[in-house]
């Protein structure tokens, strides 16, 4: 880089850092009262993705969390089919390599973000991780298979998955039977389901807090600020030699980079996309109107998501009493 065009740069890196906390927190904030686009909070200058704490973090489970919720799952399935006198043995967990490091769950939200990674691995997804190996299907017999689905092998298409809170499945009828006793609706598996996320007639939707994330994401793409942003992010890539890609989410597709997404050209992209991302605060200002549209819904919702936390903090003790 000539060095004028460095100190150029560097001059308007110091502006950015200077001005945004001020300047972006009170655009919009006009249109914020009367319920249009909301102010934003704070607005940090290149944040680390690791680094972001958003509203609806409080109602989704981490990875680990995740993880026991699988585990829970599995065993009421298991529970379920040994009132048959089926064993259902749950899949070994691949073992732990090392310490287990602290969870991104914004890694992607921006497309990359991370210098590091963009220089290391381009676009691959699942870069810097190992993805366990999918368990093998347990052979199961044609009884055993009718219990644990709820329909018969021979039977065609998918299976009735039946009511869908438990509480009601306690009145449906199958139409099947082995062993002389009913088979639930849905089989076993559903059965699992409903007793960890579904116990109740009035359990909140298991996807109602991902909707909301979902909702919040599109309104704070539509933002008049993220537009902004993205909009000189799409230039800062045109001026690079990759033009047309009016936002992160389109590079691998508009740079034809799917088939090759770690190769040198996904590298070198990858690691401009980020330098442009970081030369206009892509990050940090799409972050704030990302908190600042989940605060509006979670606001909103309160009641719903209140009822959803305290039925997520039970199926996390039911998950720790079965082990």
């Amino acid at each position: 880089m000539p060095s004028a065009q460095r100190r150029c740069s560097t001059a308007a890196a110091a502006l950015l850092a200077a001005t945004l906390l001020a300047g972006c927190a009170e655009a919009g904030g006009a249109k914020g009262a009367s319920g249009g686009e909301p102010a934003l909070g704070p607005v940090s200058v290149n944040p680390a993705t690791i680094s972001l704490s958003l509203p609806m973090d409080a109602y989704t489970d981490t990875d680990g969390e995740r993880g026991r919720m699988d585990a829970a799952q599995y065993r009421l399935t298991a529970q379920c089919m040994a009132r048959y006198g089926f064993s259902y043995e749950q899949p070994p967990k691949p073992a732990a390599d090392g310490a287990t490091p602290k969870e991104d769950r914004h890694q992607n939200l921006f497309g990359i973000a991370d210098p590091v990674r963009a220089a290391t691995y381009g676009y691959n997804p699942d870069a810097g991780r190992e993805r366990p190996p999918r368990p093998s299907v347990p052979q199961l017999s044609d009884s055993a298979s009718t219990v644990l689905f709820g329909q018969r092998p021979e039977d065609k298409g998918q299976a009735d998955p039946g009511p869908v809170s438990d509480e009601e499945a306690q009145a449906a009828d199958s139409g099947l039977t082995v062993g002389g006793q009913k088979v639930p609706a849905g089989g076993c598996q559903r059965e699992g389901y409903r007793k960890l996320y579904a116990p109740t007639k009035d359990s909140v939707d298991l996807l109602f807090t991902f909707g909301l994330a979902s909702e919040a994401h599109t309104r704070a793409q539509e933002d008049s600020r993220v537009g902004d942003v993205l909009a000189k992010w799409s230039e800062c890539m045109a001026k690079s030699g990759y033009g047309g890609v009016r936002t992160p989410y389109e590079v691998i597709e508009k740079l034809g980079l799917q088939n090759d997404k770690a190769g040198p050209k996904a590298v070198a992209v990858a690691t401009k996309d980020v330098a442009c991302k970081r030369e206009v605060n892509l990050v940090g200002i799409w972050a704030a109107a990302e908190a600042a549209y989940q605060k509006r819904l979670v606001e909103e919702h309160a009641e719903t998501l209140a009822l959803y936390k305290k039925q997520r903090d039970a199926r996390l003790k039911l998950a720790a009493s079965l082990g």
